[in-house]
């Protein structure tokens, strides 16, 4: 069932859990996804990245994600992830997104507040919740590390913007990581405490598990994945004898991989059993 952000957030702060956000981007990484929750009975997100929508990809795989969502018996979020601006906001919106992040954490903190408040302000019109970004979550490529969320700000930035969810730098990164990183697991619970918002972990893919449980019981209550889906996908496909040309066959052990993938996120984030 499709339902909305701030819908499938107060479930996961009801039960003390995260919700796993899979970054999907074609019909065969969202049918992997799909059938891991409906097997594990699992809330989860089904997330396109902004560039799909800067391009044309968006156009043709938000129908999917709403066919799949609907069609589903456990409860579904189709979510913007790290929206670039406003038209890529306005173009997932007009695409059916129950979910919308805008991330303008690379501007000053006055002008990212700004930025982020306008979201959420067009968005409240029809009732759609808003993630924002406060502490640049960069990649793993990046030469310099980006400063940890300040609390005091991370609490200015909640009252300021109204925002429904905060994503925070407290030590990950997008992309495979060559060191595993430590989480500032003290400072999560300290936003968690200030803000009162439900907070998002980025870079969740290679974190080990018992900073991802810990960073949950520290406030945590959405959890993206997206490098490790995108290798699962590959990696599967790459193994993949060219003598299967129908492509539907083709594609069932990369759908299979992706599955096996989701199950392990879901039942590590304690949304498993939870529909």
């Amino acid at each position: 069932m499709l339902v909305s952000f701030s819908e499938i957030l107060a479930m996961a702060e009801k039960g003390g859990y995260a919700i796993p956000a899979f970054n999907v981007y074609n019909m065969e990484t969202v049918m992997g996804v799909i059938a891991a929750a409906e097997a594990e009975r699992a809330p989860i997100i089904l997330q396109c990245y902004s560039r799909l929508f800067t391009n044309e990809e968006g156009y043709y795989l938000a129908p999917v994600i709403l066919a799949a969502a609907k069609k589903a018996t456990v409860p579904v979020c189709f979510h913007l992830d790290h929206g670039a601006g406003e038209r890529e906001v306005e173009r997932a919106l007009r695409a059916g997104a129950t979910g919308i992040m805008i991330d303008a954490s690379t501007l000053p903190l006055e002008e990212n507040i700004a930025a982020t408040r306008a979201v959420c302000e067009r968005c409240s019109y029809i009732g759609v919740a808003v993630e924002g970004e406060l502490g640049h979550i960069g990649s793993t490529k990046d030469e310099k590390v980006s400063d940890y969320t300040d609390p005091a700000e991370a609490a200015r930035y909640a009252r300021e913007t109204g925002v429904g969810a905060l994503a925070i730098m407290v030590g990950t990164a997008h992309g495979r990581y060559k060191q595993a990183p430590k989480l500032d697991i003290d400072r999560i619970r300290t936003i968690k405490e200030l803000t009162g918002l439900p907070l998002v972990l980025h870079g969740g893919s290679g974190v080990p598990d018992e900073e991802i449980t810990a960073a949950i019981a520290a406030g945590i209550r959405k959890i993206n994945f997206g490098t490790d889906l995108c290798y699962s996908f590959l990696d599967a496909v790459f193994a993949t004898s060219r003598e299967k040309v129908g492509i539907d066959l083709f594609m069932k052990e990369a759908v299979a991989s992706v599955s096996a993938f989701a199950t392990s996120k879901i039942r590590l984030l304690g949304a498993a059993g939870r529909a």
